[in-house]
């Protein structure tokens, strides 16, 4: 009987673990050139959630950090743009990070 409920303890804690994993959501970031010399990050997540205060890192072609900030409250982020390639990293946790390259900022 005792390994009878070990097995089904077992089989929840493995459907639980899928279930949560189905719903997670998936982080989201698209940032624009805004013609003035400066660039928005949208952020946010599949589920709708707000990406207000998450982490946003540029940093340079060689990998070196260039700016650090977050997202607002309105889940964006504004900041001038750096000479020569660079990427914005989105970083909402393990899992949840996007990277956008600068050569696919939208013009």
């Amino acid at each position: 009987m005792k390994h009878i409920r070990i097995f089904l303890f077992a089989a929840l804690f493995t459907l639980a673990l899928g279930l949560s994993q189905a719903l997670a959501h998936t982080a989201l970031c698209n940032c624009f050139d805004n013609g003035d010399g400066t660039v928005t990050c949208e952020g946010g997540f599949s589920d709708g959630s707000s990406a207000a205060g998450v982490a946003v890192t540029v940093v340079d072609a060689g990998g070196a950090e260039v700016l650090k900030g977050a997202m607002d409250a309105n889940s964006q982020y504004t900041f001038k743009k750096p000479e020569g390639k660079y990427t914005v990293k989105f970083t909402a946790g393990e899992g949840h990070e996007v990277a956008v390259p600068s050569d696919k900022i939208v013009q």
